[in-house]
C-alpha cells in the first residue's frame, strides 16, 4: 500500500490525556478536572493530574517524534490553561508560552503542528454557564479561536475546530457518561449539536475572514465514525438501516458541513415523526434558518476523520414511550465477523471497514481530500512493549484508491485513556505511570510504524501484499 509522496504520516495526542500540570501556573479548571477528581468516577480514581507530565516534558515529547521522523503532531491545546475562565480577559501568558515552546520545537524539527482547538476540556467556569447547552458559548469559542489563530497562525497551518463533535453530544449530554454528565438522550444531543455546528461555522469564518490570507492554513473538524455495515446486504430495509446508521452518527455533522448546511433527510425524518407520534408539537431535533444554512455549509478545508471499529447493523422498531437519540435510529449494532479483540471492547478492529468507511466518503461528500485524523487500537497495559496485536492493527489497513493525504496514529504513547483511566493503552510508546519520572519507552509497533513512514506505506519486501491474511504468529514472528 505505497502512498503518493505527498503522504502525510503522523501521530496524536490531546491535552488532558497527556500534558498533567492540571493547576500549574494559573491553569484553571476544566470539566475533566472536576470529574476526574471526584472519587468513584474513573477506574482506580485514575486522573490526569500528572498524566505523562508532558506540560513538564516537551523535550522528551519531541524526542520521541523526532525518532519517530514523523511529518504531523496532532494534539490539541488546553482552552483554560490559555483562558483560565474560559474568556480572553482570564489570559495566561505561560500557558501561551507552553505552546509556543511546544509548536517552536516542532518547527525547529520540521513537524507539521495539527492542532485542536477543544478536545472536550471545556473550562469549568463556562460549565457553570450551563456550556454547550448556551448559545453564548458560540461566541465565547470563537473568541477563543480568534485569539489562537492570531498567537499561533503563524506556525500552525492546520486547525481542528472539535474532536468528535457526535462523542460531545452524546456521550456527554446523552448517555451521560463523559463531562459535563448530562443524561437528557431525547433532546440535549440535538440541541448541543446544533450549538456545535454554529460555533464550527463561527470558528471556520473568523479564520477565513480574517487570518487565510496572511496565513495559508487550513481549517476544519474531526468527525467519528464507524462504518455500518448491513446485517444481509440483500434485504432492502437492512440497507436502508446501515446508511440511516452512519447518518445519525456521521451525517449529523458531516451533512450540514460538507453537504448543503442541514441535518441528513434521514434524521430530520426519523426525529420529525417520532416527536410527532410522541405528541409533541415540534421536533426534538432543531432546524436551521436559511441563513444559518448558508453559514455553515462548506465550512471545512478537508474531511477529517476519526475510526476505530465497523458495526453490523440491523433494523428495529424501537418504542416510543422512550425519547432518545439512539431509539431515534431504529437500529441496532453488533460487533462485525472477523473481527479482531482490542482491549476496548467496543472497538474491535475490522480492517475491511475503513476501506468502506472512506469510499463512503468519497461517493457522499464529493470525493474530499481525507485526513484521517485518529485511527488506533488499544491494548491492555500490561503489555508494555511488545505489542503485537497493535502490529496487526497497522498492517492489516489499506488506504489506496480514496484521496488520503494524510493518516495520524493514535497515538504517541500511553496516556490516560479518558473513562478508562490507565487500564489501556493506544501509544506507540509505553509510558511507565508507576514511576514518578514516567519514562517513554517505544514498542514495537513504533518501529513498524517507522519503518512505513520510510517507505512511504506498507514495506513489500516483507510480503504484506497479503497483509489481511497474516496471523498474529507470523506477526510475532
Amino acid at each position: 500500500m505505497a502512498m503518493c509522496s505527498g503522504f502525510h504520516w503522523g501521530v496524536s495526542s490531546a491535552a488532558y490525556q497527556i500534558e498533567g500540570g492540571w493547576n500549574a501556573d494559573g491553569k484553571g479548571p476544566s470539566v475533566w478536572d472536576t470529574f476526574t477528581q471526584k472519587p468513584g468516577n474513573i477506574p482506580n480514581n485514575d486522573n490526569g493530574d500528572v498524566a505523562c507530565d508532558s506540560y513538564n516534558k516537551i523535550d522528551e515529547d519531541l524526542h520521541m517524534l523526532r525518532a519517530l521522523k514523523v511529518k504531523i503532531y496532532r494534539f490539541s491545546l488546553s482552552w483554560s490553561r490559555i483562558f483560565p475562565n474560559g474568556y480572553k480577559s482570564s489570559l495566561n501568558q505561560k500557558g501561551v508560552d507552553y505552546y509556543n515552546r511546544l509548536i517552536d520545537g516542532l518547527i525547529a524539527n520540521n513537524i507539521a503542528p495539527m492542532v485542536t482547538l477543544y478536545h472536550w476540556d471545556l473550562p469549568q467556569a463556562l460549565q457553570d454557564i450551563n456550556g454547550w447547552e448556551n448559545p453564548e458559548i458560540i461566541n465565547i469559542f470563537s473568541e477563543y479561536c480568534d485569539f489562537c489563530y492570531a498567537t499561533f497562525g503563524d506556525r500552525v497551518k492546520f486547525w481542528i475546530t472539535f474532536n468528535e463533535p457526535q462523542t460531545i453530544a452524546w456521550s456527554g449530554y446523552g448517555l451521560g457518561q463523559i463531562p459535563p454528565n448530562v443524561k437528557q438522550p431525547g433532546d440535549a444531543p440535538y440541541k448541543v449539536a446544533h450549538n456545535l455546528l454554529k460555533a464550527h461555522a463561527q470558528a471556520y469564518h473568523t479564520y477565513d475572514e480574517k487570518y487565510r490570507a496572511s496565513q495559508g492554513g487550513l481549517i476544519s473538524i474531526s468527525l467519528n465514525a464507524e462504518w455500518a455495515e448491513p446485517l444481509d446486504v440483500d434485504v432492502p430495509r437492512e440497507v436502508v438501516a446501515a446508511d440511516r446508521a452512519l447518518q445519525f452518527q456521521l451525517g449529523w455533522f458531516a451533512h450540514p458541513i460538507f453537504k448543503n448546511g442541514d441535518y441528513p433527510d434521514a434524521m430530520k425524518w426519523q426525529v420529525g415523526n417520532k416527536s410527532e407520534l410522541q405528541g409533541l408539537t415540534d421536533s426534538r431535533l432543531p432546524s436551521f434558518t436559511d441563513q444559518d444554512k448558508a453559514f455553515i455549509q462548506g465550512t471545512a478545508d478537508v474531511f477529517c476523520i476519526n475510526t476505530y471499529t465497523t458495526k453490523v447493523v440491523r433494523h428495529v422498531t424501537s418504542r416510543l414511550n422512550i425519547e432518545s437519540y439512539q431509539t431515534d435510529q431504529d437500529l441496532e449494532k453488533d460487533n462485525a465477523d472477523g473481527s479482531e479483540n482490542t482491549a476496548v471492547n467496543e472497538q474491535k478492529a475490522v480492517a475491511w471497514g475503513l476501506r468502506r468507511l472512506l469510499n463512503r466518503l468519497r461517493e457522499e461528500y464529493g470525493d474530499p481530500e481525507i485526513y484521517i485524523t485518529e485511527n488506533g487500537a488499544a491494548t491492555d497495559t500490561a503489555i508494555t512493549v511488545d505489542d503485537t496485536d497493535r502490529i496487526f492493527f497497522l498492517k492489516t489497513h489499506n488506504l489506496d484508491g480514496v484521496r488520503v493525504k494524510g493518516y495520524i496514529a493514535t497515538s504517541l504513547m500511553d496516556s490516560f485513556e479518558w473513562l478508562k483511566g490507565y487500564t489501556v493503552g493506544y501509544g506507540l510508546h509505553y509510558v511507565n505511570f508507576k514511576d514518578s519520572s514516567q519514562p517513554r519507552t517505544p514498542k514495537r509497533s513504533a518501529h513498524l510504524y517507522f519503518d512505513i513512514m520510510r517507505n512511504n506505506g506498507f514495506p513489500l519486501s516483507q510480503h504484506l501484499g497479503q497483509i489481511c491474511s497474516y496471523c498474529f504468529k507470523d506477526i510475532a514472528g
